[in-house]
């Protein structure tokens, strides 16, 4: 069923990104559990507590006079999915007097299936910056043209799925030692004492070892946020004192107009005084 919601959202990479949340998940420990919920109506209540949070892949019917009713979200509910509550809308709400409902789906431990995407974008973002993939083609003309496209998740190789897995878990556990790091000491009359702080420094210290994994994969594929990388210097003219312009290489066989550079250039000492200087010549 995650596979059929992946498909909807993302189309030809949901086998890559059903893969690495399922890792996500194994590697968190996070296992979503199947519930049934079944309420009868009396008439009052237009919301119900379901047996759990965290909830994905809702089925929510209707059961009155022999007859079952599928309901669509938003039109007859609303669903929080981070609290496990649902709230009817429209003709069931109040839920009629002796109407069944029934409401079917899948709840996450810690991690919503929302939670795990946006970590997951946040996390490619991270792993692939600055990285293209060059494609090589002929144009209308049989000229030979280079173009250079961003990496995304699917054109990203395969063994790269696992360093981005464990990037999204490393994000994930940060989430979980900033929500563990709230807890205090209990310490009771009676002598009872328990260290809530001991959840925060185990997760803390999970965070170093699933870093240290991520960074030794990552040096030995050259890949991620500590990839050697090539930059070009800028040279400054002698004579004029301009930069000295750039120009992307190209294959052998690229007939493509030249294409410029622009690198970044630190002005951390730049001149903010606005007041002009002499510039080249004796102009103003």
């Amino acid at each position: 069923m995650l596979l059929v919601i992946y498909r909807c959202l993302w189309g030809d990479d949901v086998a890559e990104r059903a893969n690495i949340l399922s890792r996500v998940r194994t590697e968190l420990g996070d296992f979503g559990t199947t519930f049934r919920d079944v309420f009868l109506g009396t008439g009052e209540l237009d919301q119900y507590d379901l047996s759990a949070i965290n909830v994905s892949a809702l089925t929510v019917t209707a059961l009155s006079g022999g007859t079952t009713t599928e309901l669509i979200a938003p039109a007859a509910f609303s669903l929080d999915s981070r609290a496990g509550r649902i709230l009817l809308n429209g003709a069931y709400a109040p839920l009629p007097d002796g109407v069944t409902l029934t409401v079917q789906g899948s709840g996450g431990g810690m991690f919503s299936d929302e939670d795990l995407e946006q970590l997951l974008a946040e996390a490619l973002l991270q792993h692939s910056k600055g990285r293209t993939i060059r494609a090589r083609y002929r144009d209308g003309h049989g000229f030979i043209r280079y173009r250079d496209e961003a990496m995304t998740l699917e054109t990203m190789p395969q063994v790269e799925e696992l360093p981005v897995a464990l990037l999204v878990t490393l994000n994930a556990l940060w989430v979980l030692a900033t929500d563990a790091a709230g807890d205090v000491d209990v310490s009771t009359p009676d002598g009872t004492q328990v260290s809530r702080r001991q959840r925060y420094e185990q997760i803390v210290n999970q965070i170093s070892l699933v870093e240290e994994r991520y960074r030794d994969l990552c040096a030995q594929l050259n890949v991620g946020l500590h990839r050697i990388e090539m930059f070009d210097l800028r040279r400054v003219s002698r004579t004029t004192g301009r930069l000295v312009p750039l120009f992307k290489a190209k294959e052998y066989d690229d007939h493509s107009l030249p294409v410029r550079k622009v690198p970044s250039v630190d002005s951390q000492d730049e001149d903010a005084s606005g007041i002009p200087s002499i510039a080249y010549w004796g102009w103003w």
